[in-house]
């Protein structure tokens, strides 16, 4: 109990920490409001009060994050030319997503011309979505590469003349790449989620901006988020 209990005070630290908890209430309570706007309609305002809140603290805390884009461009580890692209598409997408969500937000709170919300909204979600796609590339790019260093671990493995003496090496090794895959598998959960949200934003349609859809992808990005985050 007491692990548990400091584990959330670090995961509670984290910038990130903070954003996947109060995107889980942003999105609860979009599910609640649908849920109840017919039945109750004193609790689905409270709920849809409740989701605004939530949204527009989820902008403010983010400000200036479109600058981490740029350090995660500096340290980028790919080995190869295609997969150092696929990074700056990735990161570039991310970072208009950023800056002009933080536009949006000094729109929605009236700091700019409300007026430009819907604009601002419409770029930061394209941005969203093209880093998004390039992010899941990346991911199973990875993935593949993973599952072909498992299998020639393996085979050199079982293929030795006395594989014992290795066995606790072997062990090490591919624990880590089954946590990699874990944690990419759950990046890719919570990608596809947001470019669901994103699409919403950027074409508006009966599927990708019914309530029950849009909270489903939220909760999924925002649980998905969580385990990549939760101190090990």
């Amino acid at each position: 109990m007491d692990d548990t209990v400091d584990k959330l005070v670090v995961f509670l630290a984290k910038r990130d920490g903070i954003d996947k908890l109060v995107k889980t209430f942003q999105y609860v309570s979009k599910l609640v409001h649908w849920h109840a706007e017919a039945v109750h309609p004193n609790i689905a305002q409270r709920a849809k009060q409740w989701e605004l809140a939530s949204g527009l603290s989820r902008k403010a805390f983010r400000t200036g994050r479109f600058l981490t884009g740029f350090n995660a461009l500096r340290r980028n580890p790919g080995a190869t030319h295609s997969f150092r692209l696929l990074a700056v598409f990735a990161n570039a997408g991310e970072m208009v997503y950023f800056f002009f969500d933080h536009l949006l937000w000094l729109a929605r709170v009236g700091v700019l011309d409300p007026g430009i919300a819907r604009r601002m909204s419409f770029i930061s979600a394209f941005g969203e979505s093209v880093g998004y796609v390039f992010f899941i590339i990346s991911d199973f790019i990875m993935i593949r590469n993973g599952l072909i260093a498992q299998k020639k671990l393996l085979q050199a493995h079982t293929s030795g003349a006395d594989p014992a003496p290795a066995d606790k090496e072997v062990k090490e090794k591919l624990r880590k790449i089954w946590g990699d895959r874990i944690m990419r598998l759950m990046a890719v959960a919570a990608n596809l989620a947001d470019l669901v949200i994103a699409l919403a934003d950027i074409e508006p349609n009966p599927l990708c901006n019914h309530a029950v859809t849009l909270g489903i992808s939220g909760l999924v990005s925002a649980w998905a988020g969580w385990y990549r985050n939760w101190p090990s």
